[in-house]
């Protein structure tokens, strides 16, 4: 087209451009986990840890909402430039998609007080398994009825974040289907996303399930395009990045093309920490230390990143 009429088509035409593709740096955050089963207020020195070893973002799991230091949290992270994020995998009493109706109404105050500890520490989101129990397998296929819970369940967490911490977005994280029956591909989590239809829930990627249930891993990126919000960085083994399977150039190229400017957080575990390693079957070494882990992966994963076109670190 050569000439707009007017001002209407114009504004019409513009909404249909895509977004321009930024080559900024990648952002880069550590989980907590890999370090301490805790997150009390003598783990604190973790975030000058991420800090040190060149992180952007630190992921933190409140499983102790009582003694998690929120307020020290959020000064810690202000005074190092560090980027908070929390997360959870909902237990079982708090299923927000149980038969029970006194479950599924605990899963959704315990999500209101997560929420609330995520904006007292100043996290950006509340991602991972906030949308149903961790582990919960009903030995079927998923049900209309556990949908509709779910999607009015979450829904009603998500209003709720939306006054209580309306900086903070939600991410629904996509499961290997043995860890949940519930959301296990990008196609899953999608249909949640949209029937939830909350402008601060977000889908939650991570390459270590992605790989186990998607039949095109990049497409199943570029699928997610505008509702991507967040990223873990997962070899299929749990062990450092660039040493499994996990086809990582296909991945950040993907992750380019739909212009995602998020966090891509590592997630793995130390088999030392016996009840995190019986919680996610970690039987073995990974590593020679986390700090190994840590370190490696967050140098590979840059190079990659820079490779597939993000800017320089």
């Amino acid at each position: 087209m050569s000439q707009i009429g007017n001002e209407g088509k114009l504004t019409v035409l513009l909404t249909r451009l895509p977004s321009p593709i930024l080559n900024e740096p990648m952002k880069f955050g550590i989980h907590s986990l890999l370090f301490s089963e805790t997150f009390l207020e003598r783990d604190l020195p973790l975030l000058d840890k991420a800090k040190a070893m060149g992180f952007d973002a630190l992921e933190i799991i409140p499983f102790d909402m009582d003694n998690f230091p929120a307020k020290l949290v959020r000064q810690r992270a202000r005074d190092l430039d560090l980027s908070i994020y929390t997360g959870i995998g909902m237990p079982l009493h708090a299923n927000i998609i149980s038969p029970e109706a006194a479950v599924r109404a605990a899963g959704v105050e315990m999500s209101k007080r997560l929420i609330d500890l995520g904006a007292e520490c100043g996290s950006l989101g509340f991602a991972g398994v906030t949308y149903c129990g961790w582990g919960y397998l009903s030995g079927a296929m998923r049900t209309e009825e556990e949908w509709k819970w779910g999607v009015e369940n979450y829904r009603r967490v998500a209003q709720y974040a939306a006054q209580a911490a309306p900086g903070l977005f939600l991410g629904v994280e996509t499961l290997n289907r043995f860890e949940s029956h519930f959301i296990n591909t990008v196609a899953d989590g999608l249909a949640f996303v949209r029937d939830v239809g909350q402008p601060n829930v977000k889908l939650h990627l991570d390459t270590f399930h992605l790989i186990r249930e998607e039949d095109d891993f990049a497409g199943s990126v570029r699928a997610s395009a505008d509702k991507l919000g967040y990223v873990h960085a997962c070899e299929n083994q749990r062990g450092i990045p660039g040493r499994g399977l996990v086809p990582w150039m296909d991945f950040f190229r993907a992750l380019h093309s739909v212009n995602y400017q998020g966090c891509v957080t590592i997630e793995s575990f130390d088999p030392n920490m016996a009840n995190i390693a019986r919680l996610c079957c970690i039987w073995r070494k990974l590593a020679d230390s986390p700090e190994q882990l840590a370190s490696e992966g967050l140098r590979f994963l840059r190079e990659i990143a820079r490779a597939a076109g993000y800017g320089d670190f």
